[in-house]
């Protein structure tokens, strides 16, 4: 077996979920007198916790986002969630293979433990990401680019770093795996593989991954 444990990034890698809270983010940020476009919001703060964005706006405005920030956005995104949320297309097949090979994976995510269960909920991806099996930056003091919640995942499946394979599709994702000293498949389905050039190898199509974490063809 190539990996012991393969590790999923969950927005954008698992729910089709980047376009819907990105565009939510952006229009969010603009209402608040900082404008930013959907573009700003995917090269600034993709695959990032939510504290990033309140780092970068105090570091570029020197002014705080309102304190019921955190609520209001997340509110808007569940919404959006249960109304429009799909899985990414192929993830089901894959995560199939894994469970037939006896492969252990997981999930590592810059999101909310709230943000993932209403996600997963919504696409079925809850039948496949028992409780024990979702990390989240909310579990770590620090998020991605950090590697601490990869490091996390990991010791808590019992898998050394160099053993485990990372999903990601953001370069704060890839950055994050780099730094906990294991390999990373970019997923370029959405984000141009410019931006994901740090990783062991690209891939633009999940029914490519088993191949890729199993040797399989």
């Amino acid at each position: 077996m190539r990996y012991d444990l393969v590790v999923f990034d969950n927005d954008g890698v698992l729910v089709d979920s980047e376009p819907l809270s990105n565009t939510i983010l952006a229009g969010y940020l603009t209402e608040l007198g900082h404008p930013t476009s959907y573009e700003d919001s995917l090269r600034d703060y993709m695959g990032g916790a939510v504290h990033r964005i309140h780092d970068l706006v105090l570091e570029r405005s020197g002014r705080r986002l309102p304190p019921e920030f955190d609520e209001e956005f997340h509110g808007r995104v569940f919404e959006a969630f249960r109304r429009e949320l799909e899985p990414v297309r192929g993830v089901m097949e894959v995560l199939a293979e894994l469970r037939s090979a006896g492969v252990p994976y997981c999930v590592a995510s810059s999101g909310s433990h709230e943000r993932i269960r209403v996600g997963h909920r919504k696409t079925g991806l809850d039948a496949w990401f028992p409780e024990e099996h979702v990390f989240s930056a909310d579990d770590v003091g620090r998020g991605k680019p950090a590697p601490d919640l990869f490091l996390r995942a990991a010791a808590r499946m019992g898998v050394a770093p160099e053993r485990c394979a990372v999903v990601e599709d953001s370069p704060l994702g890839i950055e994050a795996a780099r730094a906990a000293g294991m390999d990373v498949y970019g997923f370029s389905a959405t984000t141009p593989a410019e931006r994901l050039a740090g990783a062991t190898e690209l891939f633009a199509d999940m029914a490519e991954l088993p191949r890729l974490v199993m040797g399989s063809t």
